[in-house]
């Protein structure tokens, strides 16, 4: 039986998406914020691109609720080892397109969501501050801790 994974952590189920959908190309397709919008609002790819250009400096709310209720399964994450998240990776530029880093809107706030990546052991996530605790957390779940 292949399971679902439920998420509790949006920052840290976004690391993954990101890694199994930009990096290891396993979930597919990959998404755009032009093209989604286009798709979604039924308008032309002039008119998404006028869009995404109005509204790319919050999160775009179908985007999001998209990435949310995406489902990952225990087999695609079996393989994962390493996490590394950059906040220019291409899953947050499709949340909010011009996204600036300068918030914490994709931060890691738990290390409960360790517990469905087995064969994880190391991981660079964003935080602004991990906090001693996070850290130790993730510690105590064999996982080797970093923040940019």
């Amino acid at each position: 039986m292949n399971t679902t994974l439920q998420f509790k952590d949006f920052g840290f189920k976004l690391a993954v998406i990101n890694e199994l959908m930009y990096n290891q190309d396993i979930l597919q397709p990959k998404i755009d914020a032009y093209t989604f919008i286009e798709k979604q609002r039924n308008l032309t790819a002039s008119d998404a691109y006028d869009v995404i250009e109005e509204e790319g400096y919050d999160i775009i709310p179908e985007i999001k609720e998209y990435f949310e209720n995406l489902e990952i399964t225990e087999s695609m994450v079996h393989e994962i080892t390493e996490l590394s998240s950059d906040g220019g990776d291409d899953i947050y530029l499709q949340i909010i397109p011009f996204w600036d880093g300068e918030d914490n809107v994709y931060d890691v706030t738990s290390a409960e969501d360790v517990k469905l990546l087995p064969n994880l052991k190391r991981a660079t996530l964003l935080f602004e501050y991990p906090g001693e605790q996070l850290v130790k957390e993730f510690k105590e779940l064999g996982v080797e801790l970093e923040s940019i």
